[in-house]
């Protein structure tokens, strides 16, 4: 299957980039690297981009869709969590940009044997990376009750979460948990009929929670974000877009905890804690996607554009 991506908020997000010909720019999240090629079109001789990918098929895909500008691209094989390690690696201190487009792929989404879906019935996955070891068959079928229930009400928000994960371990004590259809007609037994006839499919929200927990999403961004802040060179700039509330949470208060890290109490007439702020935030509210786009890109409707400036 071709690795397909369409990337949502494009044009919002290079602009948000403030691209100079002769800078150097980081793809986190390279996907098929259409970020990543608009990027590159605003390069001079001199510029440079660095992609990184924990999907090898994605390194693939890009380094096909990139290759007109391969003598200024870097594509890595890593997990943006390790970006000092991976730009440092090439030589480099500081960089003008990064962008992150998070949650999965169209490809990912769409590919059955990557078992992502919970449209077809193929055995429970659901790695970026798939040189993991742990998949979600492990988290559905060794997590205690506790644990599933924590996963499906914290990452999918998931109201019947309780239910999902008694349901659950009473089915995988008759047989283990293998496939997305097996997994579907659980959940759909433990949501009463009458809620499950709105909000989407059934499985929607605890597949998210599933998936967040196996690939460690929300913990590699929020360690990561001071990390990449450092990284940029003055007037540099992160330019993040997330999918869910959880995800942009963590963007909003981790930008304004840079722009001000103060600790003092509210009444210190003076600053004494010493803490300065690292940039600011350009985008007050975040960047939404056109009507026209979510109507060209139903997956584009959730996703919101974070940019914060180095000082």
């Amino acid at each position: 299957m071709e690795f397909k991506h369409k990337s949502v908020l494009l044009n919002e997000t290079i602009e948000s980039l403030n691209v100079k010909p002769d800078g150097i720019y980081v793809d986190g999240t390279l996907g098929g690297g259409g970020h990543s090629y608009e990027i590159c079109k605003r390069l001079g001789e001199k510029g440079r981009l660095i992609g990184i990918d924990q999907d090898a098929d994605a390194i693939e895909a890009a380094s096909l869709r990139l290759k007109e500008f391969k003598d200024k691209i870097s594509l890595v094989h890593s997990n943006y969590n390790n970006i000092k390690s991976v730009v440092n690696d090439l030589g480099i201190n500081k960089v003008d940009g990064i962008v992150l487009d998070l949650g999965v792929s169209s490809y990912q989404l769409d590919n059955p044997e990557r078992g992502f879906t919970y449209r077809e019935d193929v055995p429970l996955d659901m790695r970026m990376d798939r040189e993991s070891s742990m998949t979600a068959r492990d988290i559905v079928n060794d997590y205690s009750e506790m644990e599933l229930f924590r996963v499906i009400k914290d990452y999918g928000e998931e109201q019947f979460a309780k239910n999902i994960a008694k349901h659950i371990v009473k089915a995988r004590s008759e047989k283990p948990i293998e496939t997305t259809g097996e997994l579907n007609e659980i959940i759909k037994a433990a949501i009463p009929a009458k809620m499950r006839e709105h909000g989407g499919h059934p499985s929607k929200k605890t597949y998210q929670a599933i998936r967040i927990e196996l690939n460690h999403e929300l913990t590699v961004l929020e360690n990561s974000l001071d990390t990449m802040i450092e990284l940029l060179n003055p007037k540099g700039r992160l330019s993040i877009i997330t999918f869910h509330s959880l995800e942009d949470r963590i963007v909003k208060n981790i930008f304004r905890k840079n722009m001000n890290p103060c600790t003092c109490p509210p009444d210190f007439p003076v600053c004494v804690c010493g803490k300065k702020p690292t940039g600011r935030i350009i985008t007050r509210k975040p960047i939404v996607p056109s009507e026209e786009e979510i109507a060209e890109n139903k997956r584009a409707k959730s996703s919101k554009l974070r940019v914060f400036e180095r000082i």
